[in-house]
């Protein structure tokens, strides 16, 4: 028995984590950070899969037999690959679970005028994942996708409490829904931007949903545990976490705790030994 993995080029997956472990308390958690190697948003698929593969094998060494990309670019650009052509050669008992899918589940039971907005990462919307995953549930859902470069970089420097904040989470939002009048959903496809929450509902007209994904993937996890009770009797369950970074556990602890909201204590994994 072991515990969930949950893996993100950064710190964004601490939002998620924090959500799956109010949701699901008793079970041990594995969070592991690839600070070093991030962003991932900018680069290409064949190195995203490389960085995300070399991780989940980590995880799965250290025991985890359920490992959750907690990381949009991670899950557009690596998740199929890993699931389809890895797993069966390297674990092929083991699973591998994104963020993508239980999002998109969800949203055409929630939009009522039939338009969503995506606001990503660079690489999430040149991925067209939420797109294509939409339209698998809901082909009848427009959708339309807007990049938000400057959102990350606001976070992890700490300003995104910060009034010049203002200017950029309007900008992004203006161009959104200028796309079109009829979206009233919006989905924060990446981990991160929770944490923009307040000033997002801020700036975004009355009757617009403004979807997180944290609280979801908890809720798609438990069900998934729900009906596969072969892979729930192998979860230790002990109410542990433990954290590991690529970086410096310093910088990770101390920017891990604006993220997961309470103390974090992390140790160091050299990315070098992950190849």
């Amino acid at each position: 028995m072991g515990p969930i993995g949950v893996f993100d080029s950064g710190y964004g997956g601490l939002t998620v984590l924090k959500e799956i472990v109010t949701e699901l308390p008793q079970y041990d958690y594995i969070y592991l950070g690839d600070n070093a190697r991030a962003p991932y948003g900018n680069r290409g698929f064949d190195t995203i899969h490389t960085y995300t593969l070399q991780c989940v094998q980590r995880l799965f060494d250290m025991g985890c037999p359920l490992v959750v990309l907690a990381c949009n670019t991670a899950s557009a650009k690596a998740l199929r690959t890993i699931q389809q052509k890895d797993l069966p050669r390297i674990a092929p008992d083991n699973r591998v679970l994104g963020v993508i899918r239980p999002t998109t589940e969800m949203v055409g039971s929630i939009t009522q005028s039939g338009e969503v907005g995506i606001l990503a990462t660079n690489g999430t919307v040149s991925s067209q994942s939420y797109p294509i995953e939409i339209a698998k549930f809901f082909p009848n859902v427009k959708v339309f996708q807007q990049a938000c470069p400057m959102w990350v970089p606001l976070i992890e420097n700490n300003e995104h409490e910060a009034d010049g904040a203002d200017y950029f989470v309007k900008e992004y939002l203006d161009k959104i829904l200028s796309q079109s009048t009829n979206i009233d959903t919006l989905v924060l496809a990446c981990t991160h931007y929770p944490l923009l929450l307040r000033k997002i509902r801020q700036h975004v007209p009355g009757g617009v949903t403004v979807l997180g994904q944290g609280k979801l993937v908890a809720r798609s996890l438990k069900d998934y545990l729900h009906r596969h009770p072969e892979m729930e009797q192998r979860l230790s369950k002990s109410g542990k976490q433990s954290f590991y970074t690529t970086d410096d556990p310093g910088i990770f602890d101390q920017m891990a705790e604006i993220f997961f909201g309470k103390t974090v204590t992390s140790a160091k994994i050299e990315a070098e030994k992950l190849k």
